[in-house]
């Protein structure tokens, strides 16, 4: 089974293949197994400390409770997995989307398919900037430059011809081509060198950091006051089994286990649910700054426009001194209304062009052919292509040279930008104002222009430069591609949330500015028309300026205009030395280090090159600044989210800590067993994870300003918050525990004490749910998840105190019904302290700001 390089495989035959061989892709060294999980959650000091609670209770004869912190340990165990397996169905669903993607031929339609689904025979077509997909023959070859660097250390691309193999994980650095898939997986030569994932160095997150530090510093707090209890405990009543018992209930009350999985859970899903926008997240990092850009860097094309070309207008140049040149705005309606005049012009921007070409300017250029010039002289499927001059930093144009079928000299066609081919025409100073004159009418009304040449050659001797060509102005060609429609509302969310949108394109400056009008972007001039407060900069000013100037312009730009893919830089580093959180959107090769730079790069799906999705930290799959916007309300929302479960988590550890040690020192009946800490570790994991992932983003969200992106995940008012609430809720459950000592019995005290708790814990949950407004506004946003939660407490509250056998185990003695209400009435009275505690804990200016934005 074959394939041809015209049509490439069926879609039957690729399956089979992909059956037969396995996907195209190498052990992934990133995805974690169930035996891994297994490890991980045993090794978890949570799960060490029942598993000794377990123990000790075995070894005092009391195998019914030791029993049942074992069966307690599986529940937890279950729980974690679940979480683990969503987060890995997560993740394991993104690196599918994140993994090289491939161009291929499939039922003769060229087709973009993930890298893992290549096969054998498979037909790969390659662009400059792609990163092979699969070890390959080369079918065809146009001036094909490969890096494989990752292959031999060698840094200098390689040349390759017709013939050659290119083999996976290599990178086209120049040129396209075809090639048929020899190897694939394993079998391809870098399967047999090893991943080369395996070198790819996973780097920590600053709230990683800091939460790491904080569970270090809570975990050394537990160890010691665990110790001291264990001794203060066992001095005083004689009881050292009993003290070792107290002690890690301590210490399962004081550590914050929860952090390690709200870290891990919150965003992965929400990377998740990004990805449901079209966004793809390859580092999980940079969903902590996504919320805080302050300036995104847009393309144009296609980012902010279509990307769906179409040759709108026409001017052709006159052919004799004196005369006027032509215009034509184009129809499409009649296939034969192309007057003779500027048959030409499209003949050779179709020659200047690939023969099958990606790029949507040269597509519309093939397209403006066959419908107007079809079976006549002026399309030349039989010419041969002789020599190719790439478009360079230097010169914006290429230049292609043609060997004719009648064998005469070689015809050369050139296009690019209007100033490039002029000045590859070497016209007078009259004819260069008169082309720039036309450039400028055509630019104003939202146009890309683009300018044509050509000229003859004789012989095989090329010249280095596309200069040596007497080349010859044909005239120019007016490319319109339409401003998506959800644009302006995006620009308007932008502007709305303080965040700077900044249009960045190689396009002429009066095309830019007509389609960043078009978009809601200002574009005048600043007071007094002063150059210096201009919203539009190009390329050649930007090379003009020094870094200090360069930071200083960027104060009141809205679009930079011809600018080169490496200036993008200058652009990001400018921007960053001014104070600014960076996103920039980018699609090419030459985009990469401006994508690595920035805080957040964001790389073109559907038309971007490899190396930039590699660099960049997003990825667009529509390429649509619409879904960037949307991302950084998601930012916005995850890292909400994240801080209110960190919050909830501190806030709640307070009070079980609390009951865990005070009534140990004052002397009074101990209150939590370990098996208690493990039922309340059944509401709190859930919540903090499960319930906190689920909030809907605040609706506010984008009205408020970018945060500051060094500021801490818990800063001190949330820490202080966090604290008041807990401090409250133990202060609560501690006064009711002493009340009715008088009244109830030890275990009816302790039932009591636990039912307490448990509803201080949801009424936590429920007030740090409403940290940005009122309670009752928040009961209002729906969160199935959180009903669920709350009623499973609940119902598994009732059960352990009236459950004869639940409640032997957890030493409770029947609870009545008064006690009971009232005691979860004032415990579920800590949700109505949330806002007054935010209130008492913010600072004036700050609450002021909160209840104006709630209003």
């Amino acid at each position: 089974m074959t394939s041809d390089k015209q049509t490439g495989l069926s879609s039957l035959q690729a399956a089979q293949r992909l059956q037969e061989d396995g996907p195209n892709s190498l052990n992934d060294a990133h995805q974690r197994r169930w035996l891994a999980i297994v490890r991980e959650t045993l090794s978890d000091p949570m799960f060490a400390l029942l598993l000794g609670a377990g123990i000790l209770y075995l070894l005092l004869g009391d195998l019914q409770e030791g029993l049942v912190l074992f069966g307690l340990v599986v529940v937890v165990m279950a729980l974690t997995f679940y979480q683990e397996g969503k987060t890995e169905h997560a993740l394991a669903a993104l690196r599918k989307l994140s993994s090289p993607r491939a161009m291929v031929l499939r039922d003769a339609q060229t087709q973009r398919i993930a890298g893992s689904d290549v096969v054998r025979g498979d037909v790969l077509v390659l662009s400059e900037g792609d990163r092979v997909a699969a070890d390959a023959l080369l079918l065809s070859a146009t001036h094909i430059q490969v890096d494989e660097s990752l292959l031999t250390g060698e840094s200098l691309p390689v040349h390759k011809a017709l013939g050659q193999t290119v083999f996976a994980g290599t990178l086209l650095t120049h040129g396209h081509g075809r090639a048929r898939v020899m190897a694939t997986g394993e079998r391809s030569e870098i399967g047999r060198i090893g991943s080369a994932l395996a070198t790819l160095q996973t780097q920590t997150s600053p709230l990683r950091l800091q939460t790491s530090s904080l569970v270090r510093n809570l975990a050394l707090v537990a160890l010691v006051a665990s110790a001291l209890l264990v001794l203060v405990y066992g001095l005083m009543h004689g009881d050292w089994m009993q003290a070792w018992l107290a002690g890690i209930a301590l210490a399962m009350a004081l550590l914050p286990q929860e952090f390690s999985v709200v870290l891990t859970v919150i965003p992965a899903l929400g990377a998740w649910r990004l990805s449901k926008h079209q966004v793809l997240t390859r580092r999980l990092s940079a969903i902590e700054t996504l919320g805080a850009t302050s300036v995104l860097c847009a393309d144009k094309t296609g980012t902010l426009t279509e990307n769906r070309m179409r040759v709108a207008q026409l001017y052709a140049e006159p052919g004799d001194k004196g005369q006027t040149g032509q215009h034509l705005s184009l129809t499409y309606t009649d296939a034969h209304a192309l007057p003779e005049t500027f048959h030409t012009l499209v003949e050779f921007s179709i020659l200047a062009s690939f023969s099958d070409p990606f790029d949507p300017m040269e597509k519309a250029f093939h397209q403006l052919g066959q419908h107007f010039l079809k079976d006549t002289e002026h399309l030349h499927h039989n010419w041969t292509l002789a020599q190719h001059y790439g478009l360079t930093p230097a010169l914006r144009a290429m230049a292609q040279a043609w060997e004719a079928a009648d064998g005469g000299a070689h015809v050369v066609a050139a296009k690019g930008a209007p100033e490039a081919i002029v000045d590859l025409c070497h016209m007078d100073a009259s004819a260069q104002l008169r082309v720039a004159s036309e450039v400028e009418v055509m630019a104003a009304q939202g146009l890309r222009v683009l300018g044509v040449a050509r000229a003859r050659f004789q012989g095989q001797d090329w010249p280095t430069l596309e200069h040596d060509f007497e080349f010859e102005f044909v005239g120019l060609l007016g490319l319109e591609d339409p401003l998506r429609a959800e644009i302006p509302a995006a620009v308007a969310q932008a502007h709305k949330a303080g965040i700077r949108v900044l249009m960045i394109t190689g396009d002429y400056p009066a095309t830019a500015s007509a389609i960043a009008s078009q978009a809601g972007l200002d574009v005048g001039l600043g007071a007094g028309k002063d150059p210096s407060s201009n919203t539009v900069l190009t390329g050649d000013e930007i090379a003009q300026l020094d870094d200090l100037e360069l930071g200083r312009r960027l104060h009141t730009v809205r679009v930079c205009a011809r600018v080169a893919p490496a200036q993008k830089l200058r652009i990001v580093r400018a921007l960053q030395a001014n104070g600014e959180v960076v996103a920039m959107t980018g699609d090419g090769v030459n985009d990469a280090p401006a994508l690595k730079a920035a805080h957040v790069g964001v790389a073109m799906g559907a038309r971007g090159t490899d190396v930039a999705r590699e660099a960049a930290a997003i990825v667009l799959l529509n390429d649509n600044f619409a879904a960037l916007v949307q991302a950084v309300r998601m930012g916005r929302r995850i890292f909400d989210n994240l801080r209110k479960s960190m919050a909830y988590i501190l806030a709640v550890h307070v009070p079980i800590a609390g009951m865990a040690l005070m009534p140990v020192l004052l002397g009074w009946p101990t209150v939590l067993f370990p098996l208690h800490i493990a039922f309340l570790e059944l509401v709190i994991d859930p919540a903090c994870s499960l319930v906190f992932e689920n909030e809907p983003p605040d609706e506010r969200s984008m009205d408020q300003p970018p945060r500051n992106v060094q500021s801490p995940l818990l800063d001190k008012t949330t820490m202080m918050l966090a604290l008041t609430q807990g401090l409250v809720a133990w202060s609560l459950v501690m006064l009711a525990s002493w009340l009715s000592s008088s009244f109830l019995s030890e275990g009816a005290s302790r039932a009591l004490a636990f039912a307490m708790l448990v509803t201080s814990n949801l009424a936590l949950l429920l007030a740090n749910r409403a940290q940005q407004g009122s309670l009752w506004r928040s009961l209002r946003v729906p969160n199935p998840m959180l009903w669920r939660v709350c009623a499973a407490a609940l119902g598994l509250l009732m059960l352990a105190l009236y459950v004869p056998w639940l409640a032997t185990l957890f030493r409770f003695d029947t609870l009545p019904a008064p006690w009971l209400a009232g005691g979860v009435l004032l415990g579920s009275s800590l949700a109505l302290m949330g806002p007054v505690a935010r209130a008492s804990c913010l600072p004036a200016g700050v609450s002021k700001r909160a209840d104006n934005l709630a209003s």
